[in-house]
């Protein structure tokens, strides 16, 4: 077992020394970034987290997405692959996955994926657009599963002219109804992924998004719209992106998120230095020079590719070789140096762990946390 998958267990039978070894984690991994910019060489693959895309079938449109367009279009990763994919996973002492999409919940082997996950001992959860979760729920369940996360775009005809697609708002509340109603937050932990862009960028929509997970005991998760991945976009002429004149909007945005963070410190996954990071992660882009730790993920397409992240660094394909012959190669090693160095599109993923892993960063996102957040 793992160091981090022991710290896992330990922090799940005794939850008071889930603290400390989450502080014990952050330190160490402080180290290891500060190391590796003197000595780069010394930076390697140790993938903590697999993304596995099962299939790229979707029942949104999302105007942010290329998802069951021209992005892997008809694609879905077969079971027998999944269950090899899982097998080498566990052997490697890989911790978690994430099953994801397209929309997971379409692809038919998804209970048994979850029940597969749960026999190996990796952890599991799942990202979903939770259109037809209540539909799976009970079997999902049943297999295992004991996390979602899910897109939040809005609500009312706002959500509806997102996904493009006209009715969806009401079908999805009466999905989360029924999940939490059979499903309390004890039994099962939810989590909206809240994304911040041009048309959410208001205190008006961040208030709507706090009262919403409040109504589903969920925390909030802010992401900042893409600007670098392949299956994803910034809108029809880049509506959703932001601009240069969009700062005092977007700062506004950041000091009511600070407020709330003050008020309901669970309610956001993020810390506030964090939180304060995302004014210039959504206007300097691909400026934000943090050293990147794509080391610790795998990514995984509907196809069968296998990329060190969301972004580039392909390793290979699960249709010609498995898992086991691509983790911990000289090119996966070599891919996860240059992430840290940033020889790629610099996107902003895993912001939040970069910037509390990258000294300078951190101490200077501290500070202007605290200070704004005594405004």
């Amino acid at each position: 077992m793992s160091v981090e998958a022991l710290a896992r267990t330990v922090a799940r039978k005794v939850p008071a020394t889930a603290p400390l070894l989450k502080s014990g984690y952050r330190q160490r991994e402080r180290i290891i970034t500060a190391t590796g910019g003197i000595w780069p060489g010394l930076i390697r693959a140790q993938t903590e987290k697999i993304t596995i895309a099962i299939t790229a079938h979707c029942n949104f449109r999302c105007m942010g997405c290329n998802y069951g367009r021209d992005f892997m279009p008809g694609a879905q990763l077969p079971l027998s692959i999944y269950e090899d994919l899982i097998e080498d996973a566990a052997a490697a002492k890989v911790p978690a996955i994430r099953l994801y999409g397209g929309e997971p919940l379409l692809h038919p082997d998804v209970v048994r994926m979850v029940e597969i996950a749960g026999e190996q001992g990796v952890g599991c959860y799942m990202t979903t657009n939770a259109l037809i979760l209540n539909q799976k729920i009970d079997a999902l369940h049943g297999a295992g599963l004991r996390k979602i996360t899910m897109g939040y775009y809005g609500q009312g005809s706002e959500f509806d002219q997102y996904v493009q697609r006209p009715g969806r708002y009401d079908r999805l509340v009466s999905s989360l109804d029924d999940v939490r109603s059979k499903y309390g937050a004890d039994r099962l932990e939810l989590q909206f992924n809240f994304l911040l862009s041009r048309r959410s960028a208001n205190p008006e929509a961040i208030e709507a998004m706090r009262a919403f997970a409040e109504k589903y005991e969920a925390s909030v998760q802010i992401d900042v719209v893409h600007y670098s991945l392949p299956y994803f976009q910034e809108g029809e002429d880049r509506s959703l992106q932001f601009r240069p004149e969009d700062a005092d909007d977007l700062r506004r945005s950041i000091d009511h998120l600070l407020a709330i963070k003050a008020r309901q410190p669970e309610i956001f996954t993020a810390s506030p230095m964090a939180l304060v990071s995302l004014e210039d992660w959504a206007l300097k882009q691909q400026d934000m020079k943090i050293p990147c730790d794509a080391r610790k993920l795998l990514w995984i397409g509907a196809d069968g590719s296998v990329m060190l992240c969301y972004v580039t660094f392909p390793l290979g394909n699960l249709h010609e070789k498995r898992l086991r012959d691509i983790l911990y190669t000289k090119q996966h090693h070599q891919a996860a140096r240059d992430a840290f160095e940033l020889n790629c599109p610099n996107c902003h993923c895993e912001s939040a762990a970069r910037i509390e892993k990258h000294g300078p960063s951190n101490r200077k996102y501290s500070a202007m946390a605290a200070q704004r957040m005594q405004q």
